[in-house]
């Protein structure tokens, strides 16, 4: 007789000889456990019932959770695990009844999470489990604010007037001038431009090394980007964490951050060609200066739109009545953040066209409230990219208007009932929309210094973070945790 037959045989004869008491106890604890847990009652059921126990009765009172499906299925199979040494029952652990090693039930507990998450509709993007999703989360915050700082170096670039000091472009870069004559040769391309010599001309050498050095750092820094984003989303993508969704997002992303180089030259080389007048300033295109921006800009919020759906892949919420408040504020949340990018875009033709430096008083534009000259060219849609005048203040009037309308975003839901989180950063919203309106008024009286400029590009950016975060925050949740919410929250 087989060494295993024999084991269950003797088990089997152990079992009914044992007091009837202390089978009943044990079936009373088995059924406690396992009544929550429809799915583990149908997979050991069988093995129950050869031991005599009622595992109909076990199958049928189980029911199922999600929320608590792991915790439960972790706790039952360490109280399985004690019980069966305890009585002698070792076998029934590992083996099935014709000998073959069973699989754990760590493993079990795994799948049936996975498949309560695939029928409740809750899908993660990142596989392994939190560590795995942890890790990939601070990656790609990491790459988000690389881009933050590459907005921020790119708005000192322009301010410094150093982003038409390198005459040529390579994909992947090349080093730069390592001796005098290297610096002789590069100096020589620069003076060939139009900006030396209508702007810059009689420059020494040592302030062309400044702005050399600025535009190449710019440059670099985002070579550098490509090559931090990559390496660990092959690494990731080598071990399995991340999903075929996540997996096309990022590599959307990549693909975009990949033509932001190209973008970049393609703005500069405007900025090289020779103004149609004399008296006109050698600058870059506005409108493929507001591209370069824009796409920067577009970057920047999926990345951090994705690295927040990996970290929180459900939304912060108490009751269901936190989560109507929470639709309400997102019905308000979607329009004013759409602003708030409009305002943004509208930002990055002042830049282009340095309408900054042209009428540095408030609230008023000069000795007016409207210049005269803001449809003076034709047809009349040029003004609102090309006229100096309108193009101010256009961005004046979006500027007003986003104030006004995340002040009433924060009115209107003052007495909605959500969740403290989502409170919280409405507030938030507010009082960066509040600084970011005084970095603007005073970056213009003060005519566009370096540093208030660059602090107000940064804080277009800010803002428009706090938007994508609330408006991440007030999503829907799933199916499983509407489950699950009582309809008021709990007062502590």
């Amino acid at each position: 007789m087989p060494k295993n037959t024999h084991t269950q045989n003797s088990q089997q004869i152990w079992l009914r000889k044992s007091k009837p008491k202390k089978r009943a106890m044990l079936e009373i604890r088995l059924i406690s456990l396992l009544r929550r847990n429809k799915d583990l009652g149908r997979n050991i059921s069988s093995n129950l019932g050869r031991w005599g126990f009622t595992s109909t009765k076990i199958s049928n009172e189980a029911s199922f959770s999600i929320l608590n499906q792991q915790r439960l299925l972790s706790s039952s199979s360490n109280f399985i695990r004690r019980t069966f040494v305890n009585y002698g029952l070792r076998s029934f652990h590992h083996l099935n009844h014709k000998g073959v090693h069973r699989t754990s039930f760590r493993k079990i507990s795994t799948v049936a999470t996975s498949a309560a998450e695939n029928k409740e509709g809750l899908k993660f993007l990142v596989t392994a489990g939190p560590h795995a999703r942890k890790m990939v989360g601070i990656w790609i915050f990491a790459s988000a604010a690389w881009v933050f700082s590459m907005v921020v170096l790119g708005g000192v670039t322009r301010l410094t007037r150093s982003g038409l000091s390198m005459t040529d472009w390579k994909f992947t870069g090349s080093l730069p001038p390592l001796t005098d004559e290297d610096w002789l040769v590069e100096f020589e391309k620069y003076k060939q431009s139009p900006e030396y010599k209508r702007v810059n001309k009689g420059m020494s050498i040592e302030d062309f090394k400044f702005i050399f050095w600025m535009e190449y750092a710019h440059r670099m820094w985002g070579r550098a980007l490509g090559i931090m984003f990559a390496l660990p989303f092959s690494y990731f993508l080598r071990k399995g964490y991340i999903t075929v969704r996540l997996g096309f997002q990022l590599s959307g992303l990549f693909a975009l951050g990949a033509g932001q180089g190209l973008i970049g030259w393609w703005m500069v080389k405007s900025g090289l060609e020779e103004p149609a007048s004399e008296y006109v300033e050698p600058r870059v295109s506005p409108y493929r200066l507001a591209a370069h921006l824009t796409s920067a800009f577009a970057i920047y919020c999926g990345l951090f739109w994705t690295a927040l759906s990996v970290v929180m892949p459900e939304p912060p919420a108490e009751s269901l009545a936190c989560v109507r408040g929470a639709a309400k504020v997102k019905r308000l949340a979607i329009p004013v953040g759409i602003l708030v990018g409009i305002t943004a875009i509208s930002g990055a033709f002042v830049a282009g066209n340095d309408a900054g430096r042209a009428f540095n008083t408030f609230p008023k534009m000069g000795d007016t409230w409207i210049p005269d000259d803001i449809f003076s060219m034709k047809p009349l849609i040029r003004n609102c990219f090309e006229n100096t005048s309108t193009v101010q203040l256009d961005h004046r009037i979006l500027a007003t208007a986003t104030l006004a309308a995340i002040g009433g975003l924060w009115l209107s839901t003052r007495k909605v009932d959500m969740h403290p989180a989502v409170r919280h950063l409405i507030g938030s919203t507010m009082g960066m929309a509040s600084l970011q309106v005084t970095l603007g008024i005073s970056t213009l009286l003060s005519y566009v210094p370096v540093s208030l400029g660059t602090a107000h590009q940064a804080g277009a950016l800010s803002l428009l973070t706090f938007m994508i975060l609330l408006n991440h925050t007030v999503r829907r949740p799933s199916p499983s945790l509407l489950k699950t919410l009582p309809s008021v929250a709990k007062m502590v």
